[in-house]
């Protein structure tokens, strides 16, 4: 958690996925910034990779990047559902833990 006037707390929250291998995101927001990024199900490997390569990127950064991002014949991925989750916490519409 950070202090200091104008700063906001860290929060934890989970997003339950939609339409893909994955069933469950947890991240932590900090401001507009994400970190500590984790997914349940999916392929392992591919989703720690973008776990790292994220980790400290701004919602704004992250859904620029992912999202859109299709897999195969899904209209999403499991980094749009990311771009989605990040998005919707750091606009008040997911509810933290």
């Amino acid at each position: 958690m950070r202090s200091g006037a104008g700063r906001q707390q860290s929060m934890r929250y989970s997003y339950k996925t939609r339409g893909v291998c994955s069933m469950l995101i947890r991240f932590t927001l900090d401001g507009d910034v994400v970190r500590d990024i984790s997914f349940l199900g999916g392929c392992d490997g591919n989703l720690k990779a973008i776990s790292k390569l994220v980790d400290g990127m701004t919602v704004d950064e992250i859904t620029g990047k992912l999202a859109g991002n299709t897999c195969g014949s899904k209209p999403t991925s499991c980094a749009d559902q990311l771009a989605v989750a990040v998005r919707a916490a750091h606009d008040g519409k997911l509810a933290a833990e």
